[in-house]
C-alpha cells in the first residue's frame, strides 16, 4: 500500500501538468456583472404654471436614461405615462392624460409614429389634452415627423397620409 502512495502523487503532479485538472483559485474574486450603457432622453411634462399663465410652451423637457438599444421613442413614452418624479410634481410639472392610462402599441412608418393609447378618453372639451405632450415627446426623435394618436378602439381623425392626427373624442 505503501508503494502505490508515490505513484498516486506522480499521476496528480502529471495531471495537473498537463492540464487536465486546474487548481481551484482562492480568494479570487468573481468578477462583477457588467451594466448596460445608458442613452440619456428628454420627457416632457406640462407645466402647470406656464399652462395657467398662457406662456407656451407649456411642455417641458426632463432628463432620463434608457439602457443603449431600447426604442428611445418607447421610453420616452413609457416614461410619460409613469409621470414626473415627486420632485418634478413639486415644480409643477404632470403628466395630462386626457384619461388615458398608457399606450398598447408605438408603430413608426414612413416618418410617421402611430400610438394606440389604453384606458377611457376624457378630453372634458378641453384644447389642451393628451395629444399636445405626447407630440413633444415623439417629435423630438429624428425619424418621426407626424404623429397618429389611436384612442383605444383603434380610431384617429386621419388614419392615413402624412399628418398628425388625434382622435374625436379629443376634439374640444
Amino acid at each position: 500500500m505503501r508503494a502505490s502512495r508515490p505513484i498516486l502523487i506522480l499521476l496528480l503532479a502529471l495531471a495537473l501538468l498537463a492540464g487536465c485538472i486546474r487548481p481551484v483559485p482562492r480568494n479570487t474574486p468573481a468578477p462583477a456583472p457588467t451594466e448596460p450603457s445608458l442613452v440619456q432622453f428628454n420627457v416632457f411634462f406640462t407645466d402647470r404654471a406656464r399652462f395657467e399663465a398662457g406662456d407656451p410652451p407649456f411642455e417641458v423637457p426632463v432628463a432620463r436614461l434608457a439602457p443603449e438599444g431600447y426604442s428611445l421613442p418607447e421610453a420616452s413614452l413609457v416614461a410619460f405615462f409613469m409621470g414626473p418624479t415627486e420632485e418634478e410634481q413639486a415644480r409643477g410639472l404632470e403628466a395630462v392624460t386626457s384619461g388615458f392610462t398608457g399606450f398598447d402599441s408605438l408603430e413608426i412608418r414612413d416618418g410617421v409614429a402611430h400610438v394606440r393609447l389604453s384606458g377611457p378618453c376624457a378630453s372634458h372639451g378641453g384644447a389642451y389634452t393628451i395629444a399636445q405632450p405626447l407630440m413633444a415627446n415623439l417629435l423630438q426623435f429624428d425619424e418621426i415627423s407626424y404623429v397618429k394618436i389611436y384612442d383605444a378602439d383603434g380610431v384617429t381623425s386621419q388614419p392615413d397620409g402624412q399628418s398628425n392626427s388625434i382622435p374625436p373624442c379629443l376634439e374640444p
